[in-house]
Order: C-alpha cells, then sequence, then structure tokens
C-alpha cells in the first residue's frame, strides 16, 4: 500500500493497512497509526505520532519544525490522535521547548484547506476549522469548536467548547464556551444555539445558559459581579458551571 515513489525514512514506523501516495515524504522518528490514508505530496517530520484511521490529503506538511525565531533545533513533538481528517495544504507545527514541547490534536477533527496550528498548541476533539482557519502558538481550542472560514486567533488565546466564529473573526481574547462570536476584534451575538441543540444539550440546560449569557453579557455587572451570580447559577448546572470556570481561568480576557 505504499507507492513505490513515496519516501520513507528508515526510522518511520508505519502501522497496519497505512496507504501513502506517491512523492509523499515521511521522516524520521514518525509513527502512523493503522490505517491511516495519506494522498500524494504529504511530507510528515518528526518526532511526530499519527494516530489511526486519519486521512491526509495532498501538499500537507505535518510535523514540521515551529515558526518560532526562538527555536533551536530543539527535539520538541507532533502529536495527532484517530480518524481526524486533514485537507489540502494544512500545516501542523511541533512544539518549543519554551512551551509545552509538543502540539497535540485530539480526534475526530475537520481541518479545511489550507488551516494552520502552531507551536504549542492544544486541539480537542470533533472540531471544525474551516478554510484558512490559523491559530497563533500556544493556543487552546475545546471539544465541539467550530472556527469559520480566515478565523484568526492570537498567540495564548482559549477557544471554549462548542462556541463558533463566523468568516474572518479575529480575536485577542478568550472565546468562552457555548458563543456565537464574529468580528474583528471578536465580539459576543449570542450563544451558539443550533450547535447545543445538535449535540443534545437539553431543553433546561440550554434555558441556564440563556440566563448565564445575560449575567455576563446584558447585566451590566463587572465581570466579579457576573461570576458571583454564575458560580451559583453553575450549583445546579454543570454546563454554567463549566461557563464560569472558563472565564475565572482566563489570562488574556474574554471577549466582551
Amino acid at each position: 500500500m505504499i507507492h513505490p515513489q513515496a519516501i520513507i525514512a528508515p526510522g518511520a514506523r508505519l502501522g497496519k493497512d497505512v496507504q501513502i501516495g506517491p512523492f509523499s515524504v515521511i521522516g524520521a522518528d514518525v509513527e502512523i497509526g493503522d490505517q491511516t490514508w495519506i494522498g500524494p505530496h504529504v511530507v510528515i517530520n518528526g518526532p511526530t505520532r499519527i494516530g489511526r484511521q486519519n486521512k491526509i490529503f495532498q501538499f500537507a506538511s505535518l510535523g514540521e519544525a515551529p515558526q518560532d525565531l526562538k527555536y533551536a533545533g530543539e527535539p520538541t513533538r507532533l502529536e495527532v490522535g484517530d480518524r481526524n481528517t486533514i485537507r489540502e495544504y494544512v500545516t501542523f507545527s511541533r512544539g518549543t521547548v519554551t512551551g509545552k514541547g509538543v502540539t497535540r490534536v485530539g480526534n475526530d477533527n475537520l481541518f479545511m484547506a489550507y488551516t494552520h496550528v502552531a507551536h504549542d498548541c492544544e486541539v480537542g476533539d470533533h472540531t471544525v476549522f474551516a478554510n484558512c482557519a490559523t491559530l497563533g502558538g500556544h493556543v487552546t481550542i475545546g471539544d465541539h469548536a467550530i472556527l469559520g472560514g480566515f478565523t484568526g486567533v492570537h498567540q495564548f488565546c482559549r477557544v471554549g467548547a462548542h462556541c463558533m466564529t463566523g468568516v474572518a473573526t479575529v480575536t485577542f481574547k478568550d472565546i468562552p464556551p457555548y458563543l456565537l462570536v464574529y468580528g474583528n476584534t471578536a465580539k459576543p451575538y449570542g450563544l451558539n444555539l443550533r450547535g447545543l441543540k445538535r449535540r443534545g444539550f437539553s431543553d433546561s440546560s440550554i434555558e441556564s445558559l440563556k440566563s448565564a449569557y445575560k449575567i455576563v453579557y446584558r447585566s451590566g455587572l463587572r465581570l466579579e459581579e457576573a461570576l458571583a451570580q454564575l458560580r451559583k447559577l453553575g450549583s445546579t448546572c454543570p454546563e454554567v458551571g463549566a461557563l464560569a470556570a472558563f472565564i475565572e481561568t482566563s489570562e488574556r480576557g474574554i471577549v466582551r
């Protein structure tokens, strides 16, 4: 299943039923899990671990050195989970020693063409990156987040679970979970209601999140005052509790 015109370094480790197309280059210290399909003209450098049943399309570049002027050739890593779809011209960089030393991508994600995951980022599960969505270094993306086309997330920012960004959104602050945001710079436009309903959130949880949104964004309260109310509401609704915890731990501040 390996095309004769593919170049596989002696130190690469390939699982069962891996397919690699012509002119793809797999470097040393790269591990590729079972049943992963790699199209033509893909470059994967190491140290990199790719999980099972991924689909990696032509011209993707994974595990290359980070785009960080402080990087001096240290053996940092890229770790990619299972069942991800990685489309044309997608780029994932390895980590840096000044960060966590590793860039991590979870499971069941869709990365459309020209998307970029920079060094030391952490991407959860079931996310969607539309065309040209770009992460700066040290960014964290929560599960089920959807980044619209041309979204740009500044370094060290966090994007919470189940949120969605509109096309060409740019954020320099954290985006709390469950939100729908849009603009340059990003502004909140309510909850990602359609996404929450599709993922089976109960009516009672959605109503509690609506109340939480009004407390944070429409009450006129200072953030510390809003958090006090969120903690009370979160005692009976885990989703609101997660929202409060996200805001409490924000170092960049939240979009507001």
